[in-house]
């Protein structure tokens, strides 16, 4: 059995984090609670792509002490920014949703030091 290391904590945190927010993101779609993301943007629907974004992260909560958890950490941190990147300081509906955007972006900074730090266990 892997023992966690605190590279593992800070993805498994980050992680849950971002699939809250997305997850969050993703019923305020289906429910038509405001604001929400567009169904649609253009190139995907949203509400496959917000699926597979929580998907990455619960795997990478799951798999976090394996190369495949920071494999999927990864791709999870990648997602969040297309949804929650730098970009959205400029979107029109960056007062309503500043705090999930915010958050995103601090746990995508935790998973990317976590992703290049290494233990003396792991070197």
């Amino acid at each position: 059995m892997t023992s966690h290391t605190p590279q593992s904590h800070t993805i498994e945190t980050a992680c849950t984090m971002l699939a809250v927010v997305q997850g969050a993101m993703l019923a305020s779609l289906y429910f038509g609670v405001e604001p929400h993301p567009p169904r649609t943007i253009p190139l995907f629907a949203m509400p496959p792509f917000l699926a597979v974004s929580i998907g990455l992260a619960l795997c990478a909560i799951r798999l976090s002490t394996l190369r495949a958890g920071r494999v999927f950490a990864g791709l999870s941190a990648v997602c969040a920014l297309l949804s929650f990147g730098p970009q959205k300081y400029f979107d029109a509906a960056f007062p309503d949703i500043w705090i999930a955007v915010i958050a995103s972006q601090l746990a995508v900074l935790a998973i990317v030091y976590a992703l290049t730090t290494r233990t003396e266990a792991q070197v």
